[in-house]
């Protein structure tokens, strides 16, 4: 049986609140577990930038665990799937919606931040150096002392505006460094159109052929997309996103692994676990227990 991971939504405080907060990290782990634990796998449904400020530890975005010390930096898109460790370390999280940013800007500042905030076009931690760091830090402080201490009818502007100005100072940082797609690559838009329908139906179907026929392209159109975009084949993208679907499942369900061999669609369970040890290096029970017993 499926169990649904516990979807975090943004909730405003009051009537008057805009659609954006600011939390400590520490706070979060101190955190009385209510509806939902910090220490289980939780999906969110909004955008985080988590800057962490002092000490080191440990972090896992979608499955991955991370090192962290001063000056590490993740962004995280909607739909992701995190969890905390229990730690000493410090930082603060700017957790803001889709329409917070996108409905109030122009088109090259959208596409900057979906570029930013996709973890299949870049990466989803950036370690600041100092000079970084303290431009990074000032924005949020300004962030903090605006939503806090400030808080009147133009504050939302304010805090958008540094927000937006720090999505682009990290696109700077991730683009001097090759970790960001270029947002003139011509093939940017129909990649997005790819990364969504896989998602959808990678399943299903897992024929490149499918997705080049719903997009209506050649297979050799969509194999020159991704090769541009993140230098792999069509293929290699859609196993990369069938291994994420799958392991969203091995985590969650109560099934049995034969039985999420044949969810993901494979008609013979053997052909599941090779495919998840080629990908992955280890099986798929190897990951199961691995998860849970943390």
């Amino acid at each position: 049986m499926k169990k649904e991971y516990k979807k975090i939504n943004f909730i405003k405080k009051d009537s008057n609140a805009f659609q954006f907060d600011i939390v400590k990290y520490e706070d979060i782990l101190q955190r009385k577990p209510l509806k939902h634990n910090q220490f289980d796998f939780h999906k969110i449904s909004f955008f985080v930038l988590l800057l962490f400020t002092e000490n080191k530890g440990k972090y896992n975005l979608n499955f991955k665990d991370y090192s962290f010390k001063k000056g590490t930096l993740f962004t995280l898109r909607k739909d992701n799937i995190h969890k905390f460790y229990k730690n000493n370390g410090k930082g603060t999280l700017l957790l803001f919606t889709e329409n917070f940013i996108v409905n109030h800007a122009n088109e090259a500042e959208a596409s900057k931040m979906f570029l930013l905030f996709n973890e299949m076009l870049a990466s989803p931690i950036l370690h600041l150096v100092e000079k970084e760091y303290k431009e990074i830090e000032l924005l949020v402080h300004l962030i903090s002392e605006e939503f806090h201490a400030i808080n009147d009818d133009y504050s939302s502007d304010i805090i958008r505006n540094y927000i937006q100005i720090m999505i682009t100072k990290l696109f700077r940082i991730k683009s001097k460094n090759n970790l960001v797609i270029h947002k003139n690559n011509k093939y940017l838009s129909m990649f997005m159109e790819l990364q969504k329908l896989i998602e959808q139906e990678c399943f299903n179907n897992k024929k490149v052929s499918f997705y080049a026929k719903k997009m209506g392209v050649t297979t050799k159109t969509l194999n020159n997309v991704t090769q541009s975009i993140i230098h792999k084949s069509a293929k290699s993208y859609i196993n990369d996103i069938i291994i994420i679907q799958s392991k969203r499942l091995i985590i969650k369900s109560h099934d049995t692994l034969t039985e999420i061999a044949y969810q993901v669609g494979f008609d013979e369970p053997s052909n599941f676990f090779k495919f998840f040890r080629k990908m992955e290096g280890i099986s798929p029970k190897q990951f199961r227990e691995k998860h849970q017993s943390e």
